[in-house]
């Protein structure tokens, strides 16, 4: 069997991995460099708490994953099980917590819950005016800049072929499988994995499979050094949609953060985002309240990036309902990072053997069939 992997941010990079291993002779095909789209905006958090609750059991797999990434990919990907808080700020969010709490718990999740005495005590300076909190102290975090390329690169030892600044053009079914043309040639496999983001309504509607998915672009940023005193991922509980935000402070001191402000939309011709400046000062005001100290911290760099949005912020995951040998795998809305590397395995699981235990029931792509309003671009 032979497989073409076409997108190459976290996703693709890891199914071309886990598909070597198997022993599938793969080539995965990036318009750019692997890695520098969504991947390399990502906030790089790695929580399983708020999760879609069928989605638990990917992201227990994926977390596992993580856990074993550097002694598998021979590179420190930089993850660090510093843990997950998430803070409450009105009682309507405390109360949206708990009920999380217990709903996770038959799913394989077990948070502690914190109150205002626990949080000051465990995480000083941290959310002074929260009512409570729930913490997960197995997640943590990774760097967006390493974990593709390792895959990549640990791919290309295991005999895959990585194709880099190959823009896809025409994509075609034949007798034996599937043509991508591209500037640096022609490739053919019996299968076709689309993990390419953004830009995977595109290819999703060229085989009649339409699916409301947005390019939205987040705000993210990171701050001077600041002095050591922020060890888990913080995130926020919010109730109704408003302003949530999040934030990590990696091991130079520095404080990198998103959330708080809306996304921006992003034309996918030519895919660029680029972060809004005048709405820094409201982001700001949002996640003092997760660290006051950032009330007097520079903020040095500012970015964003092109990520896919399904209407129904659940992704698209699974075989083609119209294509054999087309499986997607794309439109994780902005919480993909943590599921990367289990999204790997399980799509490779399922091109090179028919099957998976963990459950996708709910993602597969044919829950849109019948909707007339379908968005597949900018």
């Amino acid at each position: 069997m032979d497989a073409i992997v076409l997108g190459g941010g976290l996703m693709g990079s890891a199914a071309a991995y886990f598909l070597a291993r198997r022993g599938v002779k793969t080539t995965l095909i990036e318009r750019g460099r692997v890695g520098t789209g969504a991947t390399i905006a990502s906030f790089g958090n790695i929580r399983r708490t708020g999760r879609y609750l069928p989605q638990l059991p990917l992201a227990h797999r994926s977390r596992a994953l993580w856990g074993e990434a550097e002694k598998m990919l021979g590179r420190d990907v930089e993850f660090r099980a510093t843990g997950h808080v998430r803070l409450a700020f009105d009682q309507a969010a405390v109360a949206d917590m708990r009920r999380y709490i217990e709903a996770a718990r038959p799913w394989g999740l077990d948070l502690e819950e914190l109150g205002p005495r626990e949080i000051g005590g465990r995480f000083p300076g941290l959310g002074p005016e929260a009512l409570g909190a729930s913490f997960s102290p197995r997640d943590g975090c990774g760097n967006p800049r390493l974990i593709a390329t390792a895959f990549a690169d640990a791919a290309r030892r295991l005999g895959a072929t990585i194709v880099e600044e190959a823009p896809a053009g025409e994509i075609g079914r034949t007798g034996a499988g599937f043509e991508v043309s591209t500037p640096k040639g022609t490739f053919a496999a019996e299968c076709l994995l689309n993990t390419a983001g953004a830009w995977g309504g595109r290819l999703a509607a060229n085989f009649g499979e339409a699916v409301p998915i947005f390019p939205n672009g987040p705000q993210m940023g990171v701050t001077e050094p600041l002095p050591h005193r922020v060890l888990p991922v913080v995130g926020m509980w919010v109730h109704g949609g408003g302003p949530d935000g999040y934030l990590r402070q990696v091991e130079r001191g520095n404080i990198v953060f998103g959330g708080g402000v809306e996304r921006v939309a992003v034309d996918l011709d030519p895919g660029f985002a680029k972060p809004d400046p005048a709405r820094l000062p409201v982001q700001l005001r949002v996640l003092v309240r997760l660290l006051p100290a950032l009330a007097t911290a520079s903020v040095i760099r500012t970015w964003s990036g092109c990520e896919g949005y399904v209407a129904d912020k659940l992704p698209v995951m699974g075989a083609s309902a119209t294509t054999p040998g087309l499986f997607h795998a794309f439109g994780f809305s902005g919480h993909g990072f943590q599921l990367g590397p289990g999204v790997g395995d399980v799509m490779a699981e399922l091109i090179a053997t028919g099957h998976t235990d963990t459950p996708l029931a709910d993602f597969r792509i044919d829950r849109f069939a019948g909707n007339a309003a379908s968005v597949n671009g900018g």
